[in-house]
């Protein structure tokens, strides 16, 4: 991703591991940004726990990075497999909504686990792992790539795009999901605009959309969350693309809170809603969005709002009585048949054949049981 940071303009991933031999790994922390750009260092597992719970790193892609660098981390400070395996589940258990955390977790612990069997040497292990880690961040900014290139064939010069949350490289590694495909159509030379919701409770929108988006030179409109309905009743929208978080064997998919209302809102309003995602988004052990576990988080994020005060300080401010009770779910599902299509690496799914399809030519799904 491109930042400018101290008058330079870089490019960057949201994590990468700094120090190979420590295992210490670095993060864009998204706890502050748009106000100042600042790196997280983690230089143990359980740090990485924390960065994962206290989002300093979010979005399913760069949650699932961060998984698989954690157990790296973990097997060099552990050694011990029971050891290893235990740190596994308590790094799965970090977030529960986004799928691409314990699919690579799961994806890292297998080999650790069948080097130890086979008494492959310690270091040996630890260096596999590593090349393993170092594989799946590639294979993330590849399919973002090729998300951006599919996905930027369905927009056209002049369109006026609707995304929700953050779905951009800081989510996602790099290229992003949702904002891939924005990001090729601009390099394309197409004339778009982004508009932007601001994104309650978290603000990823407000905070972080708008402020990659910027940093890319991309024209948006950052808008309420509740001026949605207005801009897509009055035709100024003229595409929806999201991201996901878990998606089902039907289509079916969580992504951030308000994703459902915006599908309906498409729907009603004739306008194409489309989900940018990585197969490794996909859980292939449901069916149907009825089994996905959507987490609740404090009730501190409605009741107070987090911004950058007068005197150059980040605060964080009270806006409702502090007695308040409060419901705080973070993702919303929204049933495949509000879904245009789901933009992908390995195309545009349209349906939960091509769905089916696309898992198999993955090796993501082998078998569907009856």
């Amino acid at each position: 991703m491109r930042i400018i940071l101290n008058g330079e303009i870089k490019e960057i991933r949201a994590l990468w591991i700094e120090d190979k031999k420590r295992g210490i790994v670095k993060f864009l922390d998204q706890r502050f940004l748009p106000w100042r750009i600042e790196f997280y260092a983690s230089r143990t597992y359980r740090d990485t726990i924390f960065a994962i719970k206290e989002m300093v790193v979010r979005g399913a892609p760069s949650i699932g990075l961060a998984g698989a660098y954690g157990l790296y981390q973990a097997l060099i400070e552990l050694r011990d497999l029971n050891k290893i395996i235990k740190a596994a589940e308590e790094i799965k258990n970090a977030r529960p909504t986004a799928v691409n955390l314990s699919v690579r977790v799961d994806e890292v612990l297998n080999l650790i686990k069948s080097r130890f069997e086979e008494g492959v040497s310690f270091p040996k292990i630890v260096e596999e792992t590593y090349e393993k880690v170092e594989l799946i961040a590639k294979e993330e900014v590849e399919a973002n790539r090729k998300i951006g290139e599919f996905g930027a064939s369905l927009i056209k010069d002049g369109y006026k795009i609707l995304t929700h949350c953050n779905a951009g490289a800081p989510a996602a590694v790099d290229w992003g999901t949702a904002l891939a495909p924005i990001r090729v159509a601009h390099r394309q030379g197409k004339r778009i605009t982004v508009y932007v919701p601001e994104t309650r409770p978290w603000l990823q929108g407000a905070r972080i959309t708008a402020w990659e988006l910027l940093m890319e030179d991309i024209p948006y409109f950052l808008i309420s969350d509740n001026a949605i309905g207005y801009f897509c009743w009055k035709k100024e929208i003229d595409i929806v693309i999201v991201g996901a978080d878990r998606i089902a064997l039907n289509g079916d998919f969580a992504n951030k809170i308000g994703t459902y209302k915006i599908a309906l809102c498409a729907k009603e309003n004739g306008i194409p809603f489309y989900v940018a995602a990585p197969i490794s988004t996909f859980d292939t052990n449901i069916r149907s969005g009825d089994d996905i576990v959507v987490e609740e988080r404090s009730p501190d994020e409605v009741l107070y709002v987090r911004g950058l005060a007068e005197d150059g300080k980040i605060r964080r401010v009270l806006v409702a009585p502090k007695e308040s009770k409060v419901r705080n779910p973070v993702f919303d599902v929204t049933p495949f048949k509000y879904v245009s299509g789901i933009i992908t690496e390995y195309g545009i799914l349209r349906s939960q054949k091509d769905i089916i399809d696309a898992l198999k030519k993955a090796g993501r799904l082998k078998r569907l049981s009856e």
